[in-house]
């Protein structure tokens, strides 16, 4: 009989902007891992937290904060457009986003979310 792995995860790749650019997905049983690097590495590292809603909010609002790397507030945009989506199809679970891009474009963003998608482990 087949065991199933401790965690599922998934990965890809796809050009973005003419970048190459890596993406893993991981589900723990608390956490969504969700890495998109064009360098190879890890990078900058996102906790993405959803907070208590109030009675009658549809979606719940997301902490972000740097545990490791450069705070700057383009992580933090970047981490919610990227991460947002994924917190909340996994039911609100808090996500860790390792990033590391050469590009910060809207363009890109978006491109990057859909990339994301297709690693869908949750």
């Amino acid at each position: 009989m087949a065991s199933k792995p401790v965690v599922d995860s998934k990965q890809t790749e796809a050009v973005v902007n003419g970048i190459r650019t890596e993406v893993v997905c991981t589900a723990f049983a608390d956490t969504l891992l969700v890495v998109v690097t064009q360098y190879g590495k890890m990078g900058t590292l996102v906790s993405l937290e959803p907070n208590v809603v109030a009675d009658g909010v549809t979606k719940p609002l997301f902490t972000t904060k740097v545990l490791l790397g450069k705070d700057e507030p383009l992580v933090h945009i970047c981490a919610k457009h990227l991460a947002t989506s994924v917190s909340q199809e996994a039911g609100n679970k808090p996500v860790l986003l390792a990033l590391a891009l050469k590009e910060k474009s809207i363009e890109g963003i978006r491109t990057l979310r859909e990339v994301i998608q297709r690693c869908r482990v949750w």
